[in-house]
């Protein structure tokens, strides 16, 4: 079973590329990379099972039609049998129309390795996160998109070749004017600790507390859509049903009162903390550790103690 993994590298390398490179892997058989971009460090895949990277250093922009072009391209020239994406913004947009081109079965958010013994069946999230599905893949061609911190990487000590391209695409009908990189040291989707705040904090400029609490434990920050819809916070950092879906090992929730939209996009979290005024807010039904208590008297608090025990440490 030969696969292909769809590789974003402009940003350099994030952990989300080793999980699918690994995940790949694990399913059996040659494991083939295709990117695009610029950066050089492409050939550290080959540490975590891939054997033959593509590199298109002529497409630099996340141009979803694009893209897919590139990819189809390379899985019809390698005769694959499963393509496979991390479940970001990236991979959102170009699996659908991979799958599409390649009359291949899709699934979206696969948070396990697939059940091969009878068939190819997929775990993923269903009804909001509150439950599990299983989807089952009756063509012999598939797309999927890997859900971030799904997997843990794993180093297989191999190395591998690095073939640059040029697919020849064409041109798009998109006119992207301009790509922001989004602020912050961890990226959200791929964060392993995410301190996230709502409406509790009253206003932007009491966003301060949140950040030095994140700094501290060297975690990504995050926020309710509420926030994000006022403005208050880039929609890039909204996390919930028409956000991000996210699942690090620790969230920590400040001022967020926990509606059904906004937990299905966290009730992946290993462990949840929940810091609100009001003891009958709904997410302390969904939280592991829960503090009722002002965020604004808590989380200095919080950091204080942080950074009290890392000096310890």
């Amino acid at each position: 079973m030969k696969s292909l993994v769809y590789i974003s590298s402009d940003q350099g390398l994030s952990k989300s590329a080793f999980e699918t490179v690994t995940y790949a892997k694990k399913l059996g058989g040659d494991v083939i990379v295709v990117s695009n971009g610029s950066n050089s460090d492409l050939s550290k895949l080959g540490n975590y099972g891939a054997s033959k990277i593509y590199v298109d250093r002529s497409l630099k922009q996340a141009d979803a039609q694009l893209l897919a072009k590139l990819v189809v391209f390379i899985a019809e020239k390698e005769g694959v049998e499963i393509v496979i994406f991390s479940h970001d913004f990236t991979g959102k947009a170009v699996a659908p129309r991979v799958s599409a081109k390649l009359k291949a079965g899709l699934v979206s958010g696969a948070i396990e390795l697939p059940i091969t013994e009878n068939g190819f069946l997929c775990k993923v999230n269903v009804f909001s996160g509150k439950a599990f599905g299983m989807v089952k893949v009756l063509s012999s061609k598939k797309v999927i998109s890997l859900l971030p911190n799904s997997i843990q990487p794993e180093e297989t000590g191999t190395s591998c070749t690095v073939e640059e391209i040029d697919a020849n695409l064409g041109s798009s009908n998109l006119n992207i004017k301009e790509f922001k990189k989004p602020e912050g040291e961890v990226p959200l989707p791929e964060a392993e600790l995410v301190v996230s705040a709502g409406r509790g904090l009253k206003g932007p400029e009491n966003w301060k507390i949140v950040e030095d609490l994140a700094k501290s434990l060297g975690a990504a920050t995050a926020c309710s859509r509420p926030v994000a819809d006022v403005g208050w916070r880039p929609h890039h950092e909204h996390v919930g049903q028409t956000g991000f879906a996210i699942r690090p090992n620790l969230y920590i929730a400040c001022g967020i009162s926990g509606a059904i939209q906004h937990l299905a996009g966290v009730n992946g979290s290993k462990v949840i903390v929940v810091i609100n005024t009001d003891k009958e807010a709904p997410f302390f039904k969904a939280a592991d550790y829960g503090i009722v208590g002002d965020v604004f008297d808590v989380l200095p608090k919080f950091t204080e103690a942080v950074k009290k025990l890392k000096g310890n440490s």
